[in-house]
């Protein structure tokens, strides 16, 4: 059963579809894109704690995917006892769906070391969070995705606004913001982290991403890092989800600065800068991973076979129905494709679909990243 089902879930349906699965792909609408390839579908909110035990209760999965932050995860630790596998685990989802809990664990249970924060759960409070903090500083709801009302606060006049971005922009009902300093970074990369049934935790080579509206951009892989900078982050990610416990994939997220490396953010599942490896950048992609590590399937390595780069296609107006135009266009170049994600309705800077680009593993990554760019920008979105 899939708990969300973007397009990240509909690749990952499609996974494991191949490996011979029945799914059930739940989403808050109707034709969602995971419930496109799905065996079945139940649309709710899953917010709603009664309506998720009913459908638990009326499908008895054998496992449970979590694929968004809104859901009342509390109840996954009671399917967990009745012998229903949670990915990655009732923990996991826990933790991770709240940025409290952790950024908590990684920063004051494990020590890792991350940018400074602190909470706020009121705009006064968000005032005084402020001024310890300093400007600039980064404001995020504690419960959100794809960057839904996270902004950076550049001068005291932006403190209201950001709170109301976080506000309008949170998943559920809980309205407390994180604070965090900002850190002068030069690169954000997430290192997809496969953990298993049994076997050794993997790591894929690492994807560089860009983001504008706290939301990716871009990504490419492999990101250029130092052999200490990985080796650091490798660590970290190994710490972190040993810690959460479970099998899949990981997308742990880091800053790099001239000083080392921060850790930032963890999803406990495929990451949305990961959809890179669509581009056969990897023997297998992202969702195979996850798909053969929660199915406890060996995965003998995580082998490199292509440079590649991923730009999103964005909607500019909200509608329904959306139709699209240049296709053709994009995919003139070689070594290019296109993603289209299925999404039935449209809202201003939506993710509707992404354009992919690849070659050999020693091609320029700058060359790259503007192919896939151009891409995606002869593409629109027509409502």
């Amino acid at each position: 059963m899939l708990l969300g089902s973007g397009e990240l879930g509909k690749e990952f349906v499609i996974a494991v579809k191949r490996l011979g699965q029945y799914v059930i792909a739940v989403d808050s609408y109707a034709d969602a894109p995971a419930q496109q390839v799905a065996d079945a579908r139940e649309v709710i909110n899953m917010l709603d704690g009664n309506a998720l035990d009913a459908i638990v209760e009326k499908h008895r999965p054998h496992i449970i995917v979590p694929e968004i932050e809104a859901i009342r995860t509390e109840r996954f630790y009671e399917y967990e006892r009745q012998g229903i596998q949670v990915v990655p685990s009732a923990k996991a989802a826990n933790y991770t769906m709240n940025r409290k809990a952790i950024r908590d664990l990684a920063a004051r249970e494990l020590g890792l070391r991350t940018a400074k924060y602190r909470y706020a759960s009121t705009l006064e409070e968000l005032r005084s969070a402020v001024a310890e903090i300093g400007i600039p500083c980064v404001v995020k709801p504690l419960m959100s995705s794809s960057g839904k009302g996270q902004s950076t606060i550049r001068s005291e006049n932006e403190i209201d606004k950001a709170w109301n971005y976080a506000q309008s922009g949170r998943r559920g009902d809980l309205a407390e913001v994180i604070v965090e300093a900002f850190v002068h970074f030069h690169t954000e990369i997430t290192l997809l982290t496969v953990t298993q049934l049994n076997g050794t935790t993997l790591f894929c080579p690492p994807i560089g991403h860009r983001q504008e509206r706290g939301d990716y951009q871009e990504s490419w892989q492999p990101c250029p890092i130092a052999p200490e900078h990985l080796a650091e982050a490798q660590t970290i990610a190994a710490k972190v989800t040993q810690a959460l416990t479970g099998a899949g994939i990981w997308g742990v997220e880091f800053f790099l600065a001239d000083d080392g490396v921060y850790f930032s953010e963890l999803s406990p599942r495929p990451h949305d800068t990961g959809m890179v490896t669509l581009a056969g950048t990897q023997n297998l992609n992202e969702f195979e991973l996850h798909a053969r590590a929660i199915l406890g399937l060996p995965i003998p390595q995580i082998e490199l076979l292509h440079a590649g780069a991923s730009a999103v296609i964005l909607a500019n107006r909200d509608g329904i129905n959306p139709t699209y135009i240049g296709i053709h266009e994009a995919l003139q170049e070689p070594r290019t494709e296109v993603r289209i994600f299925g999404k039935p309705t449209t809202r201003p800077y939506r993710r509707m679909g992404v354009a992919l680009a690849y070659d050999h593993p020693g091609t320029d990554i700058r060359l790259l990243r503007q192919k896939a760019t151009n891409a995606a920008a002869k593409i629109k979105v027509v409502v």
